[in-house]
């Protein structure tokens, strides 16, 4: 195995497993504050965007340097 193939490999499961993190502490952080159904919702929704507009920027990279 490469170096190249390592570094792919290893990046694509850290961020996948940072990405479920994120996830989790999106979810604890509605539970703790007790912000109810809606409140963890809303929490996912605007957190979650952050998350969605990186993972949106990379495939949005990868794309416009492969074509």
């Amino acid at each position: 195995m490469s170096e190249e193939q390592f570094t792919n490999i290893s990046l694509a499961v850290c961020l996948t497993g940072l990405i479920v993190f994120i996830g989790f502490i999106i979810w604890d952080l509605g539970k703790k504050s007790g912000a109810g159904k809606f409140g963890t919702a809303v929490l996912f929704l605007v957190l979650g965007l952050g998350v969605g507009g990186f993972i949106f920027k990379n495939v949005l990279v990868e794309f416009f340097v492969l074509k």
